[in-house]
């Protein structure tokens, strides 16, 4: 899939600072100061999303020690509760996109963003400071594009587990970035198109096959951070069957097009909270 397929159109005057992104080794340790924005995209997240800024505001504290500065998104997701309300309260940026589609509300939040990279959270994850201190030594290296970071439940589920633990395994393998933990180089990522708008969901896997291309070409690399997972909420196997689940794989396995439908994609689209 093409990356004009994305929303995230390069700026007037950005291109050439763009290009020069790509190059290899560029030394960003060696900047007087990095600026980091985190952006999360939050549809009907009353709930869970106070707790969440608050863990990520916690664990910014990592970038302290390096002089880095640090700003929050949340892109509001044409939500119908408080998710807003808790954002602006929390002390965050809100955008808003009005249509209902993870990779918009993903695409909205990094075009408002100002930062020299982006850190994608979403709204049901709870990072730590070691997860970020992680992010950070890995753009100091100036080796590295894009990464992501291996998952835990926040609740202990037999068939969940062993599902987060194929995915860990397919994830650290495959260099596949999780939607609910991305980080990128803000070049890079306005470079390529940002997400697909064409995909209701898996377009994190989408990403990661162009990111991945990207890196071979630039001698740049993707990593996947292991030593602090991040944790991530288990409620869609509260939320749903395990019919449910199966009855998704299938049709994703039958047709790619499933995921070009939200109508198809119920298990993020359908507001169960």
């Amino acid at each position: 899939m093409a990356a004009a397929t994305g929303r995230c159109a390069d700026a007037p005057g950005r291109r050439r600072s763009q290009d020069s992104a790509l190059k290899p080794g560029r030394g960003w340790s060696k900047l007087r100061a990095v600026k980091i924005s985190v952006v999360v995209p939050a549809f009907n997240e009353e709930r869970l999303l106070g707790e969440s800024l608050a863990h990520i505001k916690s664990a910014a504290q990592a970038f302290a020690p390096r002089g880095w500065d640090f700003e929050l998104i949340v892109c509001d997701n044409n939500s119908t509760d408080r998710t807003a309300e808790i954002a602006r309260a929390a002390g965050a940026t809100v955008v808003f996109e009005p249509v209902n589609q993870i990779a918009r509300a993903r695409n909205s939040g990094a075009a408002a963003a100002t930062g020299d990279w982006l850190i994608f959270v979403d709204a049901d994850s709870r990072p730590n400071a070691g997860l970020f201190a992680e992010v950070a030594g890995q753009i100091s290296s100036g080796r590295c594009l894009a990464g992501g970071a291996t998952v835990r439940m926040d609740e202990n589920h037999l068939v969940a587990g062993f599902a987060t633990w194929l995915w860990n395994c397919a994830s650290r393998m495959g260099r596949l970035l999780a939607g609910s933990f991305i980080f990128c180089e803000t070049a890079v990522f306005r470079r390529i198109g940002g997400f697909s708008n064409e995909l209701f969901a898996a377009e994190e896997l989408e990403l990661s096959r162009r990111l991945r291309k990207l890196a071979r070409e630039t001698n740049r690399k993707i990593v996947i951070l292991h030593h602090h997972p991040l944790t991530t909420s288990a409620r869609k196997m509260r939320l749903y069957t395990m019919r449910d689940h199966l009855k998704l794989l299938a049709c994703v396995l039958f047709s790619r097009r499933t995921l070009t439908r939200r109508e198809s994609c119920t298990l993020w689209y359908d507001g169960r909270r």
